[in-house]
């Protein structure tokens, strides 16, 4: 009876032994599917010559946030902000695009912010922080050998599909490479362009 006591225990052991053994070798799957990658991914429309834009900062000198379009000038290899009375507020060259990129913010709305500033009873006023909204960004970092100015800027678009078609049409323009959800200029192709 006590080797039955001892055999069983120690059988078990072995078994789990070799069951754990074979649970660490690596394994590889036979017809694994492929994974998706950047470049399978449905390519965006082009983004139409000029799109409406809200500047929210970044550039030297430019403090104000302005409401506007930002058009691409392709004969002057450039991306211009203007205001909205056409007046030319910034502009950037495609060669000094150093890398460009989609931002999402959520944020209170408006009528979030009044309703919870709002003296309600019993603390309905707190719906007020529960009304928010996705903002969503095109983020442009530059580096212009010009003007040596370097830095950056972004800009709020109204809808995920606008800012996918500008990074993307953007991205061809100033010849970025992708790279996850942004585009990058490598420096090794600045060096050969150079020679």
């Amino acid at each position: 009876m006590k080797t039955f006591r001892l055999a069983a225990p120690v059988t078990l052991l072995l078994m789990l032994s070799a069951v754990s053994g074979q649970a660490q070798r690596p394994r590889v799957p036979a017809d694994s599917p492929a994974t998706p990658s950047a470049s399978s991914a449905p390519t965006p429309a082009p983004a139409p010559q000029s799109v409406k834009a809200k500047y929210e900062g970044g550039v030297t000198g430019f403090m104000k946030k302005q409401t506007g379009t930002l058009q691409f000038h392709d004969e002057e290899q450039r991306l211009i902000f203007r205001e909205k009375t056409g007046r030319e507020y910034l502009s950037l060259p495609y060669k000094s695009l150093a890398a460009i990129w989609p931002d999402k913010k959520a944020r209170r709305t408006t009528a979030g912010t009044v309703v919870s500033n709002i003296p309600l009873p019993y603390g309905a006023n707190m719906l007020g922080l529960l009304m928010r909204e996705k903002v969503r960004y095109l983020v442009v970092q530059y580096d212009d050998p010009d003007t040596r100015v370097q830095g950056v800027t972004s800009f709020k678009l109204d809808s995920q599909q606008l800012l996918n078609s500008v990074l993307h049409t953007l991205a061809g323009k100033a010849e970025l490479k992708p790279r996850g959800e942004s585009y990058i200029r490598s420096k090794g192709t600045d060096k050969a362009d150079d020679k």
